[in-house]
């Protein structure tokens, strides 16, 4: 089957260089790859700021629609989200069909999806996305429903497509939260080990590093988005006092868009009740610090930024003595390995297996039943190893430090002689 033949569009905005439009489109071109299609031409417009109506200028998509036609172009991809609006007056100009760097992402995920909560968060994706562009997609059938048992509704097509899809919409969010409550019930099955999950932007080799440390069998693609589904797998403890499990999530990338987020929000959330996250950084990328910064933006915006990180620097085979240099100083903490390779996995599993003695410890804490229902509340930050219900309290054995364990006993107000070790 022959590939989609596609031309890429970027804007040269005041505030972004024209080498860094350049590094998007070539992203956006291994995306386009990755969804099966085949770029055949760029072209980049300098503007001060996007046109409402067309984002690219009228004239531009004018000369667009030349382009398609000269060279048999039926895609034209844009690397900016675009507007239902826009996507209907460019596709007026140019004469094809015009979708934008978030229709590409949702094509990539509809055809990696394999698990039923991956194919329910794909499939609410792309309702969302489908929603507001919808008087695009249905302008023919823009009119008064008609036939036995409707007149006199005062419904368009539109209007009934769009109540709908919200319909499902709701049902896809409700399928979700059960999944979500299911994969609870799994979690608590997990609470002795110690999880540590692996996350980075897209392509950073996550797949190949959890394969090498846990002689795991992960599907490995040089494209973007080939890991979609969660996967759990075990690492040797090296003496850690619990196993310790690897959790393989889906790749982030730059201007993810917020649905999207969201939609994949109860997958990324399984790395949220990590004890440790990996984020993976891919050195050898002429951009890894900027792909650095859009991955823990994204962990901020899930409130997982308080969870302890230890930063990786893969593919240091491919990577000069000066840049490698350059980003063991931005991370003075990390570990440089290669996954192709196997240097330094030596130190990162002994890095891993460390951090799992020191937090692997339990602390008890002796909590009066008239304060429970207050340390209910406040138990969500700590990882429970055992609980023993007394007559006059519950004794708890909490993954904690002394510290921390002294802070939640002042918050609970309880003296210094309640406590029980």
């Amino acid at each position: 089957m022959a590939k989609e033949r596609a031309l890429l569009v970027g804007l040269v905005l005041q505030n972004v260089p024209l080498h860094k439009v350049e590094e998007y489109l070539d992203e956006l071109a291994s995306l386009v790859d990755t969804a099966g299609g085949l770029v055949v031409r760029r072209e980049v417009q300098s503007r001060e700021h996007p046109d409402p109506a067309t984002f690219v200028g009228r004239g531009k998509a004018e000369e667009l629609g030349r382009l398609c036609v000269a060279e048999g172009i039926k895609l034209v991809v844009f690397d900016d989200d675009l507007t239902p609006a826009q996507v209907r007056n460019l596709e007026k100009a140019v004469g094809v069909r015009v979708t934008d760097r978030t229709g590409v992402i949702l094509d990539i995920f509809a055809r990696r999806a394999r698990t039923r909560e991956a194919k329910t968060q794909v499939e609410l994706a792309q309702y969302t996305y489908l929603l507001p562009r919808l008087t695009r997609a249905w302008t023919h059938l823009s009119r008064q429903a008609g036939g036995i048992g409707t007149r006199g509704v005062g419904e368009t097509q539109l209007e009934t497509d769009r109540r709908v899809i919200r319909r499902r919409i709701a049902v896809l969010t409700r399928d979700l939260r059960r999944i979500a409550d299911q994969r609870e019930v799994q979690r608590r099955s997990r609470e002795e080990t110690f999880e540590v999950a692996l996350v980075g932007y897209t392509n950073v080799g996550k797949s190949s590093l959890m394969n090498r440390l846990t002689a795991a069998h992960v599907a490995v693609e040089d494209r973007l988005f080939s890991t979609l589904d969660t996967t759990f797998r075990r690492m040797p403890s090296d003496g850690a006092g619990l196993p310790i499990v690897l959790i393989d999530t889906v790749g982030l990338v730059r201007k993810l868009p917020h649905h999207l987020v969201a939609s994949f929000r109860s997958t990324l959330e399984q790395a949220s009740e990590a004890d440790l996250i990996l984020h993976v950084v891919d050195v050898s990328h002429p951009s890894f610090e900027e792909q650095a910064i859009t991955t823990l933006e994204v962990l901020a915006d899930l409130g997982m930024d308080k969870i302890p990180v230890l930063t990786v620097l893969n593919k240091v085979d491919c990577t000069g003595e000066g840049v490698l240099a350059r980003a063991a100083s931005l991370y003075p903490d990390s570990v440089a390995v290669s996954a192709t390779t196997g240097e330094g996995l030596g130190r990162l599993r002994e890095a891993v297996s460390a951090t799992a003695r020191r937090a692997t410890t339990g602390r008890t804490l002796f909590v009066p039943y008239e304060a429970w229902p207050q340390f209910v509340t406040l138990r969500t930050g700590y990882r429970t190893l055992r609980e023993h219900y007394e007559n006059d309290g519950v004794t708890v054995v909490l993954r904690a430090g002394e510290e921390e364990l002294a802070e939640l006993a002042a918050r609970l107000g309880i003296p210094a002689e309640a406590q029980k070790t």
